[in-house]
C-alpha cells in the first residue's frame, strides 16, 4: 500500500499498517497507534469528457506527458458541484468550449491512480482555446480513435460500441513510440 501519508495529521505519530475489525471484516489500513486516526485512502472521483466538437472527437495533449499521446478532457470534481457541473467547468477551463448536451457514458475504476472515473459524452461548441496545461489538441473521426486498456480508454470503448464502432485497443500509452491518438 503506497500513500503520501507517513505521519498522523492529528498528532504527528508515524502511521503503521494495523489490521482492525470494520464492517465486512478485518481490514489492514494505515492507522495511528497513538490516537486511532485512520487513513482511509479511498479512490478520488475524476471527471472525464468525450468531447464531440464539429462532428469529431476532440482529444488533447497535456504539457506534462511524455511522448505525443492525446486523451480525453479530465479533471477533479470541486467541493459543492455536481459531476455534471464539474465536467462542464473542466471542458470550459481546458478548451474554452461551451457544453450543449451532456450524457453519462459510465463509471470506471482506475486502480493504478486510485481513482474512479465518471465519464460523459459532451456535445460542445465555440472556439477552442487551450489552457496552459494543454499543449495541443486534435480532432478525430470516431472510428479513428484508439483506446488504451484502462480508465478513460474503457469509457471511450463503450462510447464507440454504443455508436456501432468496434474499438481498437493499443498498448499502454505512456511510451514514446506509441500511436498518436489514444484515450
Amino acid at each position: 500500500m503506497t500513500t503520501a501519508y507517513q505521519f498522523c495529521p492529528q498528532c504527528a505519530t508515524p502511521l503503521a499498517l494495523i489490521t482492525q475489525a470494520e464492517d465486512g471484516g478485518d481490514k489492514e489500513r494505515l492507522r495511528c497507534p497513538a490516537c486511532g486516526f485512520t487513513h482511509w485512502n479511498n479512490p478520488t472521483p475524476v471527471l472525464a469528457a468525450i468531447v464531440e466538437y464539429e462532428g469529431k472527437i476532440l482529444l488533447a495533449r497535456n504539457a506534462a506527458w511524455p511522448g505525443k499521446m492525446y486523451a480525453l478532457i479530465t479533471g477533479f470534481m470541486e467541493a459543492g458541484e455536481t459531476p455534471q457541473e464539474g465536467i462542464m467547468r473542466e471542458i470550459a477551463e481546458e478548451t474554452n468550449l461551451a457544453t450543449d448536451a451532456l450524457n453519462l457514458v459510465g463509471v470506471y475504476d482506475f486502480q493504478r491512480m486510485n481513482q474512479v472515473i465518471i465519464a460523459y459524452h459532451a456535445q460542445c461548441h465555440g472556439t477552442v482555446r487551450l489552457s496552459p496545461e494543454l499543449v495541443d489538441y486534435r480532432l478525430y473521426a470516431p472510428q479513428d480513435v484508439k483506446c488504451w486498456p484502462a480508465g478513460t480508454g474503457y469509457a471511450m470503448a463503450d462510447f464507440l460500441r454504443a455508436r456501432g464502432f468496434d474499438p481498437e485497443f493499443i498498448d499502454p500509452v505512456w511510451r514514446h513510440d506509441a500511436p498518436r491518438s489514444s484515450t
